[in-house]
């Protein structure tokens, strides 16, 4: 966009300002990531993940401090994914965060197959505390898997004339990748979950039996999405090796951390060698590397 944008240009470009500032805002890790993304997909992936971070915080906790009811929770994210139809349909939104999304669903080919499984899984956790293996599996695959396949979306057609369908191994390594993501976080934040929010997403796994085998799990997942890394554009080769990486060390500290100990974190300077090796063009890592 040029320097003088008027109009729509003008707004949009402020859309992705803004969704960029809800990312700054909420993940430092994965605003580092993003900027090794190259130009052409950088916008919409923030684009992406501003809209998911509005939505996990209707169901999260915030609309709650607000004084919002379950019911008008699930009120105001019902509200939320029929603007972002509407928004895709039309090309406009009030909302910056929608609009900004909205422009990358159009132009990237982000349809109703992976927005509706989102919106479902946001809404699942309005009313499921408890899950087993299947409706954790559900839940994942429309929480944390679609918004992989969103970005493979972003990957291979950001600028492009016409959206493309992704091959399958691709569709695989993204989901997979997305699902350890998901499985991770699931892992480091199993006491808040539990003491704050009431829920329990992976059926007990404050055992060590079970614990040892959502971290496998991951492992497998972690290790499927590298293999499929060299074939992605080269301008999203580096962000993604870099949050797989992120990830992998995270994985790779859980297991030599006990249930119920502080949140697992990775310190600055690890992450940012993490980085400057994904920068430089490095393979991503294994879990236990």
């Amino acid at each position: 966009m040029s320097a003088t944008a008027t109009g729509l240009e003008l707004y949009t470009r402020t859309a992705d300002d803004a969704a960029a500032a809800v990312i700054n805002r909420y993940s430092t890790s994965f605003a580092l990531a993003c900027r090794l993304l190259g130009p052409r997909p950088r916008p919409h992936v923030r684009n992406i993940y501003a809209l998911v971070r509005v939505a996990d915080e209707i169901v999260d906790g915030p609309a709650h401090d607000a004084g919002l009811s379950p019911a008008q929770e699930r009120a105001t994210l019902d509200a939320l994914e029929n603007e972002v139809r509407d928004a895709i349909a039309s090309g406009f939104s009030a909302n910056l965060v929608v609009h900004a999304f909205a422009r990358t669903a159009r132009e990237c080919g982000i349809g109703d197959d992976l927005i509706a499984p989102f919106f479902a899984s946001m809404r699942t956790d309005l009313d499921t505390a408890a899950h087993d293996d299947a409706s954790h599996d559900a839940y994942v695959y429309g929480s944390a898997e679609v918004v992989g396949l969103m970005c493979l979306q972003v990957f291979l057609n950001a600028g492009m004339s016409e959206p493309a369908r992704p091959a399958a191994d691709l569709v695989d390594g993204a989901r997979r990748l997305g699902a350890a993501f998901q499985d991770v976080n699931f892992l480091r934040d199993l006491d808040d979950d539990a003491t704050r929010l009431g829920r329990d997403y992976l059926d007990g796994a404050a055992d060590d039996d079970r614990r040892t085998a959502v971290l496998d799990r991951i492992d497998a997942d972690l290790a499927a999405a590298a293999a499929t890394v060299p074939f992605l554009p080269p301008d999203c080769r580096r962000a993604v090796t870099a949050a797989h990486d992120l990830f992998a060390e995270l994985s790779r500290r859980l297991r030599r951390t006990p249930a119920g100990a502080p949140r697992v974190r990775v310190p600055d300077a690890v992450k940012a060698t993490l980085a400057v090796r994904a920068f430089l063009g490095r393979p991503p890592k294994g879990a236990h590397a």
